[in-house]
Formats: C-alpha cells, sequence, structure tokens
C-alpha cells in the first residue's frame, strides 16, 4: 500500500555533489530523462510531498513547489525519502510495504518511516555519491526511461530514422534533412519544440529536453542528456547538460555534467582520459576523491563560463559563477565566484553576478526572483573567501 505523505530529504552527503548542489537540492540533480525528484514522486502518484533541505535553499525550494511544505515539522504518516536515490519499481514496493521500516544500504539512509518504532533493514539501492555517478549512471537510466515510440513531431525528407521503434519525437518538434537519428543500441527521446538542424547525427541511448536546439552538424554520442532550452553543438558524449546552457560550436564534452546557464565558448574541450589510462582522481569539497573510473571529464556549477579554445584538464570541477579563459590547460579545481585568466586568479563580485545572470536568464524569457538572488548571494558568502 503506498503512502499518503512521503517527504524527499537531503542527507549530510550533499556537499559531496557540490558545485551542483551549490544551487539546487539533491533532488532536483538529472539522470536519465528525469531528475532525481521526479523519479521518486512517479513512484507515488497521489502521495501529498514534503521536502527537508538545507535552510538557505529553502525559499527557493518553496517558491519553486508552491503546494508543497519544506522544512516543516511533519505530524502525519509519512514515508522519508533520501533524495540522493535512484527510485525502482522493487525498492519504491519495498520500503511502502512496512509503515514502521527504516531501511540502510553501506550505513546510508535510503527510506524511514516516522513511525515511534522503527524495524531496521538492510536494502539494496543505488545512492548517488558524487557528480560522475550521475554520467556513469545515465546510459542505463536512459535504457529504462524509454516507455513507447511515437513521431507527433515534423520529421523532413532526408532524415534517417534506424530502429525508429526505440524512438520518440514530441509535438512541435523539426527534424531537418541530413538528420541521422540512430537508436540501435539505444533509445532517443527528444521532447517537444525541439529543433534538430541539418545533417546532426544522435546516437541512442540519449535524451533531448524540450525547447531545445541541437545544430548543425552536431555529433551527439550515447549516454547523452540535454535538459530543456539548451543550444548544442560540436562532439557530446555521455554527458548531462541539465538545462539553459549552452555549447553551441566546435569542441568535445565528453563524461561531464554541466549546470544551468552556463556558456562553453567556441573549440572549447574537455580531457575525459588520462595519459597513462588510470583513474580520474576529482577535488570534491576540499578533498581529492578517487572516482575509481577511467573516464571523467567537466563539472561545472550554475552560471559558469569558458572563453574560446579553453581547456579543460581530466576530472576538472567549476564552481558557481565563475569565468574562465587563457592559453594552456586551467586549474583542474576551481571556486565559485572566480575570475580566471590562464593561472591568474581573482575574486568575482556578487553585484556583478547578479547583474550577469539576470541578464542571461532575461534572454530565456525568465526573470531572476528574489529567493533565487537570495541562494546566489548565500553561495557567495560560502564560498568568496575561501
Amino acid at each position: 500500500m503506498k503512502p499518503k505523505a512521503i517527504c524527499i530529504f537531503e542527507d549530510a552527503k550533499a556537499g559531496d555533489l557540490l558545485p551542483l548542489t551549490f544551487t539546487r537540492p539533491v533532488w532536483d540533480l538529472r539522470s536519465g530523462t528525469m531528475t532525481l525528484g521526479e523519479r521518486i514522486r512517479r513512484h507515488f502518484p497521489g502521495s501529498k510531498i514534503f521536502y527537508q533541505c538545507r535552510e538557505y535553499l529553502a525559499e527557493l525550494v518553496r517558491e519553486q513547489n508552491p503546494h508543497s511544505d519544506v522544512n516543516t515539522l511533519i505530524d502525519e504518516p509519512c514515508l522519508f525519502i533520501n533524495a540522493r536515490v535512484i527510485m525502482d519499481d522493487t525498492l519504491c514496493d519495498q520500503i511502502s510495504a512496512k509503515p514502521n521500516g527504516s531501511w540502510y544500504c553501506q550505513d546510508y539512509n535510503v527510506a524511514y518511516w516516522n513511525s515511534k518504532s522503527h524495524e531496521k533493514a538492510e536494502i539494496s539501492a543505488l545512492l548517488i555519491c558524487y557528480p560522475w555517478e550521475l554520467v556513469r549512471n545515465n546510459l542505463f537510466l536512459l535504457e529504462k526511461d524509454f516507455q513507447s515510440p511515437s513521431l507527433l513531431g515534423t520529421v523532413y525528407e532526408g532524415v534517417h530514422l534506424i530502429n525508429r521503434d526505440k524512438i520518440s519525437i514530441g509535438e512541435g518538434t523539426k527534424i531537418k534533412p541530413g538528420v541521422v537519428l540512430d537508436a540501435e543500441n539505444g533509445p532517443i527521446v527528444i521532447e517537444n519544440n525541439v529543433t534538430i538542424m541539418p545533417n546532426a547525427v544522435l546516437e541512442g541511448p540519449c535524451f533531448i529536453g524540450e525547447n531545445s536546439l541541437i545544430k548543425i552538424g552536431a555529433k551527439i554520442y550515447q549516454g547523452t542528456s540535454i535538459g530543456p532550452m539548451c543550444k548544442v553543438g560540436g562532439e557530446v558524449e555521455s554527458s548531462i547538460i541539465h538545462g539553459f546552457s549552452n555549447k553551441q560550436h566546435d569542441g568535445f564534452l565528453g563524461h561531464s555534467y554541466i549546470g544551468e546557464w552556463c556558456n562553453l565558448g567556441a573549440d572549447s574541450n574537455t580531457s575525459d582520459l588520462k595519459n597513462n589510462y588510470g583513474n580520474v582522481k576529482v577535488m570534491i569539497n576540499g578533498r581529492e576523491i578517487d572516482t575509481g573510473q577511467m573516464f571523467v571529464g567537466l563539472t561545472m556549477g550554475d552560471h559558469s563560463k569558458s572563453g574560446i579554445n579553453t581547456m579543460f584538464n581530466t576530472g576538472s570541477v567549476i564552481g558557481v559563477s565563475s569565468n574562465v579563459f587563457g592559453s594552456g590547460f586551467l586549474a583542474k579545481s576551481i571556486r565559485s565566484f572566480r575570475w580566471v585568466e590562464g593561472s591568474k586568479i581573482s575574486g568575482y563580485q556578487i553585484d556583478k553576478a547578479l547583474e550577469v545572470a539576470r541578464r542571461v536568464m532575461a534572454r530565456r524569457k525568465l526573470t531572476m526572483t528574489a529567493a533565487y538572488a537570495g541562494m546566489l548571494k548565500n553561495v557567495f558568502d560560502m564560498t568568496h573567501d575561501v
């Protein structure tokens, strides 16, 4: 029996998903065709939704979820679910079954009921711990998320659809002549009002979000998710572009996670493989972490930008609202609100950052709210003097 109420909560590991979680709660991270929160909520239709997040994000979360309670005391039976979990049918059934259960996976709390007595149990679950794990699981989740084929948009003469039973094209979408949609190795999901310009090639599994534009001759390889309102060209492989970001020009982006409102200048390139084929190490929240993976590219926080011909080393991390440019490889770890010209690094003031952010958002016909500006100011206060 499904619970009447669920609460999606952040735990202490939210800090290990920085810089992506500076500007959003963990459940708004994307992998596959949806966010972690969307994946949880769709398994509990009809349930009342509560949220628990870091306090400085609460006002923004309330604004974005006006019909849900945020950081309030819950005095009704409720199933608490860790925001880092990849929810599936099996896990949903297991944690819904016992109204006094508490489930753990490798010492992490996966879910629990707010009853007075708990029956603790170990459970098999997939919990996201670091940004590269969202990218690593993206291909698998894209396969899992595909539901049924559809060709609702306009497919022009001269388009090649390979294995069309694994292709979904939304309403208002335009697929221009010369485009190849190759779903032989996995599904391709293209949402509403997308334009795929001539001679682009998309290899499944991949996902293109609403109102995005794929540029002429783009090469989108498997394992890629592009969120809403993006403009993407060049070569992209096994990467997530969260939404409202641009990578319009030639250049390679591989095994990377790019946040919102980012812009990668022409011929920006990411390395995602070390010359010695060893495990990539990444700086996360002030600690160097061995990813255990051979392929890890760039993690870029919201509102950050690169100049033309920028080179990102393997396993690079760029914080929120930083501007990076210059010749040669940049430092692998760049904090938030920095102005980086090669090896020269200086601070980027919050008033200038907000001014640019407002201008960028207005180009997408969105207005920065007081809650959003307040969140960015909080991130600045947490990071600018570090």
